[in-house]
Protein backbone atom coordinates (compact mmCIF):
# COMPACT_ATOMS: atom_id res chain seq x y z
CA UNK A 1 0.00 0.00 0.00
CA UNK A 2 2.40 2.28 -1.28
CA UNK A 3 1.84 5.80 -2.97
CA UNK A 4 4.08 8.87 -4.31
CA UNK A 5 4.01 12.15 -5.17
CA UNK A 6 4.75 12.66 -8.26
CA UNK A 7 4.25 15.99 -11.01
CA UNK A 8 1.82 17.18 -7.95
CA UNK A 9 -0.78 14.55 -7.62
CA UNK A 10 -0.51 11.35 -5.37
CA UNK A 11 0.03 7.96 -7.53
CA UNK A 12 -0.89 4.47 -5.89
CA UNK A 13 2.60 2.50 -6.99
CA UNK A 14 2.91 -0.41 -4.88
CA UNK A 15 -1.40 -2.35 -5.00
CA UNK A 16 -3.53 -1.06 -7.51
CA UNK A 17 -6.47 -1.56 -5.55
CA UNK A 18 -8.74 -3.11 -2.58
CA UNK A 19 -11.27 -6.36 -2.50
CA UNK A 20 -13.90 -7.35 0.39
CA UNK A 21 -15.28 -10.77 1.04
CA UNK A 22 -15.40 -11.12 4.73
CA UNK A 23 -18.45 -9.65 7.04
CA UNK A 24 -15.51 -7.93 9.48
CA UNK A 25 -13.30 -6.12 6.64
CA UNK A 26 -16.29 -5.29 4.50
CA UNK A 27 -17.46 -3.12 7.89
CA UNK A 28 -13.84 -1.00 7.45
CA UNK A 29 -14.63 -0.77 4.11
CA UNK A 30 -18.03 0.61 4.34
CA UNK A 31 -17.13 3.11 6.87
CA UNK A 32 -14.15 3.83 4.78
CA UNK A 33 -16.51 4.56 1.89
CA UNK A 34 -19.29 6.48 4.24
CA UNK A 35 -15.95 8.99 5.08
CA UNK A 36 -14.96 9.03 1.52
CA UNK A 37 -11.68 7.14 2.53
CA UNK A 38 -12.58 5.28 -0.16
CA UNK A 39 -14.15 5.21 -3.69
CA UNK A 40 -15.94 2.42 -5.64
CA UNK A 41 -13.75 2.10 -8.58
CA UNK A 42 -14.91 -0.46 -10.87
CA UNK A 43 -15.86 -4.36 -11.26
CA UNK A 44 -14.94 -4.59 -14.82
CA UNK A 45 -11.09 -4.85 -16.34
CA UNK A 46 -9.93 -5.73 -19.61
CA UNK A 47 -8.02 -8.77 -20.46
CA UNK A 48 -5.68 -8.23 -23.68
CA UNK A 49 -3.60 -11.65 -24.84
CA UNK A 50 -0.58 -10.99 -26.72
CA UNK A 51 -0.52 -14.37 -27.85
CA UNK A 52 -3.89 -14.55 -29.12
CA UNK A 53 -4.37 -12.78 -33.23
CA UNK A 54 -5.42 -9.07 -32.70
CA UNK A 55 -9.23 -10.22 -33.73
CA UNK A 56 -9.82 -12.25 -30.69
CA UNK A 57 -6.65 -10.69 -28.21
CA UNK A 58 -9.29 -8.27 -25.93
CA UNK A 59 -11.87 -9.50 -24.18
CA UNK A 60 -13.42 -8.44 -20.56
CA UNK A 61 -12.73 -9.49 -16.70
CA UNK A 62 -15.39 -9.50 -14.41
CA UNK A 63 -14.94 -10.11 -10.38
CA UNK A 64 -15.81 -8.38 -7.65
CA UNK A 65 -15.96 -4.35 -6.65
CA UNK A 66 -12.38 -2.96 -6.78
CA UNK A 67 -11.79 0.04 -4.60
CA UNK A 68 -9.53 2.90 -4.37
CA UNK A 69 -8.42 5.91 -2.53
CA UNK A 70 -8.98 9.41 -3.72
CA UNK A 71 -5.69 10.10 -1.21
CA UNK A 72 -3.92 7.40 -2.35
CA UNK A 73 -4.14 3.60 -0.39
CA UNK A 74 -1.21 4.35 1.93
CA UNK A 75 -3.52 6.93 3.97
CA UNK A 76 -5.90 4.27 4.67
CA UNK A 77 -2.97 2.81 7.01
CA UNK A 78 -3.10 6.12 8.17
CA UNK A 79 -6.72 6.68 8.94
CA UNK A 80 -6.46 3.27 11.13
CA UNK A 81 -3.23 3.86 12.95
CA UNK A 82 -5.27 7.26 13.61
CA UNK A 83 -8.86 6.32 14.88
CA UNK A 84 -7.09 3.37 17.01
CA UNK A 85 -5.40 5.89 18.80
CA UNK A 86 -1.92 4.22 17.88
CA UNK A 87 1.55 6.29 18.31
CA UNK A 88 3.28 5.61 15.34
CA UNK A 89 7.41 6.11 15.03
CA UNK A 90 8.93 6.24 11.63
CA UNK A 91 11.96 6.24 10.37
CA UNK A 92 13.20 4.63 12.78
CA UNK A 93 14.90 1.83 11.91
CA UNK A 94 14.87 -1.90 13.50
CA UNK A 95 18.12 -3.73 13.37
CA UNK A 96 17.59 -6.96 15.51
CA UNK A 97 14.59 -9.02 17.42
CA UNK A 98 16.07 -11.27 20.36
CA UNK A 99 14.92 -13.94 22.48
CA UNK A 100 12.12 -11.63 24.91
CA UNK A 101 11.63 -10.13 22.99
CA UNK A 102 14.46 -7.82 22.43
CA UNK A 103 14.49 -4.79 19.89
CA UNK A 104 17.82 -3.71 19.74
CA UNK A 105 18.90 -3.51 23.27
CA UNK A 106 15.12 -2.82 24.47
CA UNK A 107 12.70 -5.25 26.13
CA UNK A 108 9.26 -5.27 25.08
CA UNK A 109 6.19 -7.39 25.54
CA UNK A 110 5.87 -8.67 21.78
CA UNK A 111 7.27 -7.81 18.62
CA UNK A 112 5.95 -8.25 15.25
CA UNK A 113 7.33 -8.28 11.91
CA UNK A 114 4.88 -7.45 9.01
CA UNK A 115 6.99 -7.77 5.99
CA UNK A 116 7.55 -9.84 3.39
CA UNK A 117 9.93 -13.63 4.41
CA UNK A 118 13.29 -12.31 3.03
CA UNK A 119 13.20 -8.75 4.81
CA UNK A 120 11.42 -10.48 8.12
CA UNK A 121 14.44 -12.92 8.11
CA UNK A 122 17.22 -10.49 8.04
CA UNK A 123 15.93 -8.67 11.76
CA UNK A 124 15.56 -12.34 13.33
CA UNK A 125 18.21 -13.31 15.70
CA UNK A 126 19.54 -17.07 15.01
CA UNK A 127 18.71 -17.96 18.53
CA UNK A 128 15.24 -17.41 16.90
CA UNK A 129 15.16 -20.95 15.35
CA UNK A 130 11.12 -21.27 14.99
CA UNK A 131 10.87 -17.91 13.82
CA UNK A 132 13.58 -17.86 11.56
CA UNK A 133 12.13 -21.33 10.17
CA UNK A 134 8.66 -19.91 9.41
CA UNK A 135 10.00 -17.58 7.14
CA UNK A 136 13.00 -19.18 5.37
CA UNK A 137 13.44 -20.89 2.41
CA UNK A 138 10.31 -19.35 0.50
CA UNK A 139 10.55 -17.85 -3.45
CA UNK A 140 9.11 -14.54 -3.85
CA UNK A 141 8.57 -13.05 -7.17
CA UNK A 142 9.90 -9.37 -7.89
CA UNK A 143 7.88 -6.75 -10.14
CA UNK A 144 8.98 -3.20 -11.31
CA UNK A 145 5.73 -0.47 -11.09
CA UNK A 146 6.45 2.31 -14.50
CA UNK A 147 4.43 5.19 -12.80
CA UNK A 148 4.10 7.31 -16.16
CA UNK A 149 2.35 11.01 -16.65
CA UNK A 150 1.06 12.08 -20.52
CA UNK A 151 0.63 15.70 -21.13
CA UNK A 152 -3.16 14.32 -22.05
CA UNK A 153 -5.43 11.55 -22.25
CA UNK A 154 -4.29 9.79 -25.41
CA UNK A 155 -6.06 6.37 -25.14
CA UNK A 156 -9.06 4.71 -24.80
CA UNK A 157 -10.95 4.80 -22.00
CA UNK A 158 -10.18 1.73 -19.57
CA UNK A 159 -10.05 1.36 -15.59
CA UNK A 160 -7.75 -1.74 -15.78
CA UNK A 161 -5.80 -4.15 -18.50
CA UNK A 162 -4.35 -7.68 -17.47
CA UNK A 163 -2.14 -8.17 -19.90
CA UNK A 164 -1.55 -11.67 -20.60
CA UNK A 165 1.37 -13.56 -22.76
CA UNK A 166 3.58 -10.75 -22.73
CA UNK A 167 7.24 -10.64 -21.66
CA UNK A 168 7.01 -7.29 -20.42
CA UNK A 169 3.75 -6.32 -18.41
CA UNK A 170 1.32 -8.12 -16.41
CA UNK A 171 -0.93 -5.06 -15.22
CA UNK A 172 -2.18 -1.78 -16.41
CA UNK A 173 -4.07 0.44 -14.11
CA UNK A 174 -5.04 3.88 -15.33
CA UNK A 175 -4.32 5.91 -12.08
CA UNK A 176 -6.51 9.25 -13.47
CA UNK A 177 -9.81 6.91 -13.33
CA UNK A 178 -8.95 4.92 -10.32
CA UNK A 179 -8.35 8.57 -8.44
CA UNK A 180 -11.50 9.73 -10.27
CA UNK A 181 -9.52 13.04 -11.02
CA UNK A 182 -9.06 11.98 -14.84
CA UNK A 183 -5.52 12.72 -14.84
CA UNK A 184 -3.48 11.11 -17.39
CA UNK A 185 -1.21 9.16 -15.58
CA UNK A 186 -0.76 5.08 -15.94
CA UNK A 187 0.56 2.34 -13.86
CA UNK A 188 1.85 -0.89 -15.40
CA UNK A 189 3.67 -3.68 -13.65
CA UNK A 190 5.99 -5.96 -15.05
CA UNK A 191 6.20 -9.68 -15.10
CA UNK A 192 8.25 -10.96 -12.39
CA UNK A 193 11.11 -12.25 -15.51
CA UNK A 194 11.48 -9.07 -16.70
CA UNK A 195 11.82 -7.30 -13.49
CA UNK A 196 14.27 -9.98 -11.86
CA UNK A 197 17.70 -9.01 -13.96
CA UNK A 198 16.87 -5.13 -13.49
CA UNK A 199 16.42 -4.24 -10.08
CA UNK A 200 20.00 -2.85 -9.54
CA UNK A 201 18.93 -0.96 -11.81
CA UNK A 202 15.47 0.09 -12.32
CA UNK A 203 15.25 3.68 -14.14
CA UNK A 204 16.92 2.12 -16.96
CA UNK A 205 14.02 -0.37 -17.62
CA UNK A 206 11.96 2.83 -18.09
CA UNK A 207 11.83 2.79 -21.90
CA UNK A 208 11.05 -0.85 -22.36
CA UNK A 209 8.39 -0.97 -20.11
CA UNK A 210 6.96 2.68 -21.84
CA UNK A 211 7.05 0.66 -24.71
CA UNK A 212 5.26 -1.99 -23.83
CA UNK A 213 2.67 -0.07 -22.23
CA UNK A 214 2.03 2.27 -25.30
CA UNK A 215 2.20 -0.85 -27.59
CA UNK A 216 -0.87 -2.35 -25.44
CA UNK A 217 -2.70 0.62 -24.86
CA UNK A 218 -1.94 2.05 -28.75
CA UNK A 219 -0.95 4.99 -27.26
CA UNK A 220 0.66 7.59 -29.88
CA UNK A 221 3.16 9.76 -27.92
CA UNK A 222 5.91 9.92 -25.10
CA UNK A 223 5.10 10.53 -21.64
CA UNK A 224 6.46 13.37 -20.12
CA UNK A 225 7.54 11.91 -17.02
CA UNK A 226 8.45 8.50 -15.74
CA UNK A 227 9.19 6.55 -12.55
CA UNK A 228 10.10 3.13 -11.85
CA UNK A 229 9.39 1.58 -8.37
CA UNK A 230 11.50 -1.84 -8.21
CA UNK A 231 9.75 -4.22 -5.56
CA UNK A 232 11.84 -6.79 -5.14
CA UNK A 233 9.80 -8.93 -2.99
CA UNK A 234 6.23 -8.29 -4.56
CA UNK A 235 4.05 -11.45 -3.70
CA UNK A 236 5.57 -15.25 -2.59
CA UNK A 237 5.94 -17.79 -5.48
CA UNK A 238 3.41 -20.48 -3.26
CA UNK A 239 0.81 -19.54 -0.80
CA UNK A 240 0.78 -19.74 2.88
CA UNK A 241 -2.23 -21.54 4.64
CA UNK A 242 -1.43 -20.09 8.06
CA UNK A 243 -2.47 -16.28 8.43
CA UNK A 244 -0.35 -15.32 11.41
CA UNK A 245 2.24 -16.71 13.07
CA UNK A 246 3.13 -16.05 16.97
CA UNK A 247 5.91 -17.51 19.07
CA UNK A 248 6.32 -18.85 22.37
CA UNK A 249 8.75 -15.81 22.74
CA UNK A 250 5.98 -13.27 21.47
CA UNK A 251 7.49 -13.11 18.27
CA UNK A 252 4.77 -12.26 15.46
CA UNK A 253 5.15 -12.83 11.90
CA UNK A 254 1.83 -10.96 9.46
CA UNK A 255 1.33 -9.53 6.35
CA UNK A 256 -0.07 -10.63 2.82
CA UNK A 257 2.13 -13.54 2.19
CA UNK A 258 0.15 -15.01 4.97
CA UNK A 259 -2.76 -16.45 2.74
CA UNK A 260 -3.50 -14.71 -0.99
CA UNK A 261 -1.47 -12.03 -1.38
CA UNK A 262 -4.07 -8.91 -1.01
CA UNK A 263 -4.69 -5.72 0.73
CA UNK A 264 -7.63 -7.40 2.53
CA UNK A 265 -4.94 -10.39 3.87
CA UNK A 266 -2.76 -8.27 5.23
CA UNK A 267 -5.55 -6.47 7.31
CA UNK A 268 -7.22 -10.17 8.59
CA UNK A 269 -3.38 -11.24 9.24
CA UNK A 270 -2.87 -7.99 11.25
CA UNK A 271 -6.00 -8.11 12.71
CA UNK A 272 -5.71 -11.74 14.03
CA UNK A 273 -2.12 -11.76 15.21
CA UNK A 274 -3.19 -8.51 17.29
CA UNK A 275 -5.88 -9.91 18.93
CA UNK A 276 -3.82 -13.18 19.99
CA UNK A 277 -1.27 -11.13 21.40
CA UNK A 278 -3.84 -9.08 23.39
CA UNK A 279 -5.06 -12.16 24.59
CA UNK A 280 -1.65 -13.81 25.42
CA UNK A 281 -0.06 -10.47 27.16
CA UNK A 282 -3.29 -9.87 29.23
CA UNK A 283 -3.34 -12.88 30.74
CA UNK A 284 0.02 -12.64 31.34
Amino acid sequence: MASRWLDGRVVDSGASYLTATSPEFTGVVDDWLARGVVRAWTSEFAAVDERAPAEESCSRSVGPVRYSAPYGLRALVADLAARAGVRVAQSSPVRMIEPGPVVDGERFDAAVLAMPDPQAIRHLHPALEQERAMVAGRAWEPVLALLAGWPHRQWSPIDGVFVNGDSVLSWIADDGRRRGDEAPVLVAHSTSEFARPRLAEPAAAAADLVAATRRVLRIPGEPGWTYVQPWPFAKPAHRRDLPFFLSAGNVGLAGDGWGDPKIETAWRSGAELGRAIAERVGAG
